[in-house]
Formats: structure tokens, sequence, C-alpha cells
């Protein structure tokens, strides 16, 4: 088993016809159960996601780049929100935490029951004018699956991705990660077929993680007859960057009008933040002073 604890690995296989990412990010997910108390279903929903996020937010350029990722699915989960930086440090909300449904007749978790039918929406912020944003149909909820389809389509990037969380029986996650696998647009069918058919025969993400594999190894099982080469190895983490100046900002970009009918309230304001739920509070005095 690795040193580091929750990490990402990067890197290329097939002679750079592929390029390849993976994570281990049970501690990360776990963090984000805490600060949401989340039900089984939705923490597997969110920490899919969270996972997702970590992976694609490294297949950004620049240190500033930001990149969202809203499942938006008309299931009882409501929306599930998740950004990422380069580094992929990642954070992320849910609409309704509290979702319970039954399992699925196999015994697993009803991802796709809680999720819906809906949208996914990926939007990267490289501090262009307007970020790019681009929005797919969800094929199944699942994640991974709406994952592949946004890639096969937006950005004509063929590409597998799994993603998978494991629960235990107190709600805590055991084990949680992915891969993804992209196909370069210089790929022999020879290179695309051999990996068609190792997908074809893997077992579920949560298996290889709960039998103890490190992203490194998920990679060797994924691309079994290939060489793949590491670029790459990083830990990720859930950070939230929220602090009282950007809330200040936020609170002062509602307008005058709407400030000073909070100072006629004569009560203060407290604001919580969506994605790690830290408090604010701003008094009289305070909103005076941003009048």
């Amino acid at each position: 088993m690795s040193d580091m604890k929750d990490y990402m690995v990067r890197g290329t296989a097939a002679n750079d016809e592929l390029r390849v990412f993976a994570c281990t990010s049970a501690e990360l997910v776990e963090k984000a159960r805490s600060i949401h108390d989340t039900t089984p279903v939705v923490t597997a929903a969110l920490g899919r996601l969270l996972s997702a996020a970590t992976m694609m937010g490294s297949m950004m350029k620049g240190e500033k780049d930001v990149l969202t990722l809203n499942l938006n699915g008309d299931g009882p989960v409501g929306a599930v929100c998740v950004t990422a930086n380069s580094k992929g440090d990642v954070k992320g909300f849910v609409n309704n935490p509290y979702v319970d449904i039954p399992l699925k007749p196999n015994g697993k978790l009803d991802v796709s029951g809680a999720v819906g039918k809906g949208f996914l929406n990926v939007i990267r912020d490289t501090g262009m004018k307007e970020p790019y944003n681009s929005s797919t149909e969800l094929v199944s909820g699942e994640v991974g699956d709406d994952l592949s389809y946004y890639f096969a389509v937006s950005e004509q990037t063929p590409s597998s991705v799994g993603v998978g969380v494991l629960v235990d029986v107190d709600r805590t996650v055991l084990c949680a990660g992915g891969f993804i696998v992209q196909v370069m647009p210089d790929a022999s069918e020879e290179t695309i077929s051999g990996l068609e058919k190792n997908i074809s025969k893997l077992s579920s993400v949560t298996d290889m993680l709960r039998k103890g594999l490190t992203p490194e190894e998920v990679l060797q099982v994924v691309l079994e007859g290939f060489d793949v080469q590491i670029m790459e190895k990083r830990p990720i983490f859930f950070d939230c960057d929220c602090n009282r100046e950007k809330v200040e900002r936020a609170i002062i970009s509602v307008g005058s009008k709407e400030l000073q009918s909070m100072i006629d309230e004569g009560k203060p304001v407290e604001t919580e933040c969506r994605f790690c739920r830290k408090k604010y509070v701003f008094e009289i005095d305070d909103l005076k002073k941003m009048l």
C-alpha cells in the first residue's frame, strides 16, 4: 500500500496512444460525508463525482483554473455540485443530503435512482472572459457512464470512466476512487480493441479498491497487456477556499438597497458556505461599513 493516503496518478499507455488517470479518495469522500451528513446513496453519488473531479481537474493547465461539475437530475437528491482546481483538490455539496431510497435488486446502492434523468453540466473557468460551458444528457445517472458520454460527445475524446464508493454499515466510507482512460486521436485499432476487451471484463472499481489495489495497480488491471508510464503522483484533498472576505463581497454584490433593508431589520446576518458549511456572522456595524 502507498504511504500517501488520498492521491491520484496520471500518465500514458500504449506509446502515448492512451492518456490515463487513477485515484484513491476515501478520506476526502469521508470528509464530504461527515460535513454534509449524507446517507449512503448520496455519499456514493457525491463521492463518485468528487473522485472524477480530482482527475479531471488535473487535466487543466493553469494554476488558477477551476472545473465545476453539476449533476442536475430530477431524482430526489436534486443537484450535485463539485468543483476542483488543477492540483486536484475538490469540494462539493448536494441539495438533499438525507435522501434514502431502497437498494437495487442486486443489493447495490441505487445511485441512478437518486440522481434521476437530466443533465451533466461541465464548466471550465480558465480566466478567459467566458468560461467554457458544456452540457450533456445523463445517460444513466451512475456518474461514470455519464462522464464517458460527456467526453465522447462534448470533447470528442472516447474515454472510459470508472468511479466507485463503498460505504460501511456505520455509513462511513470504506473505499473510494476511480480511473479515466482516454483514447488519443492517433490510437491504432489494435490499441482501441485491446482496451475495449479489457474494459468489458473489468470487475467494479470498488471491488479493486476493496482488495487494496493502489491507483497504479488499478491502471495495471485496466490496461493489462499495455505498457503504462506514470508521469505524476500527487496528494488530493477535500479543501474549501471560502473566507470572510469572499462572503463579504457576495453580500455587497446584492446592492445597496438590499443591504439597507438588512440593516433596517436590525439583526445580524448569518450565512453558511454550501461546500464546507462554515458559518459567517455579520453584525449591523459590519453591514453599515459595507454600505
